[in-house]
């Protein structure tokens, strides 16, 4: 059975900073694209960030210069590093993951998904 436990939400002000953490399992990691999407009430998931079953990375606009995506294969565990946040970036994350790269690109497309934590950002 694969699961993806998301980690690391809470509240924080602007300006702060957050990392989230999601830990793997039932699939082999290492051969797996990773990525982190959010959703607000009412909208559609979208892609935060993405990356590689190697050291390719991919951002959305929004978060570039202020997130990073990080894996651990020895933990099965993917990372997103969130500094300077916004009330902009208030959604909840989900952790991801394909085979495909181009599908955790795509945001929604992913396989297998997380539960979601909460991220919320005061102004």
């Amino acid at each position: 059975q694969v699961q993806l436990v998301e980690s690391g939400g809470g509240v924080v002000q602007a300006g702060g900073s957050l990392r989230l953490s999601c830990v793997v399992s039932g699939l082999a990691f290492g051969n797996y694209a990773v990525g982190w999407a959010r959703q607000d009430p009412g909208k559609e998931r979208t892609l935060v960030a993405a990356h590689n079953s190697g050291t390719m990375t991919y951002y959305a606009d929004s978060v570039k210069g202020r997130f990073t995506i990080s894996r651990d294969d020895a933990k099965n565990t993917v990372y997103l590093q969130m500094n300077n946040l916004k009330p902009e970036d208030t959604a909840v994350y989900y952790c991801d993951a394909d085979t495909s790269f181009g599908a955790v690109i795509g945001g929604y497309l992913a396989r297998y998904w997380g539960q979601g934590t909460q991220v919320t950002v005061s102004s």
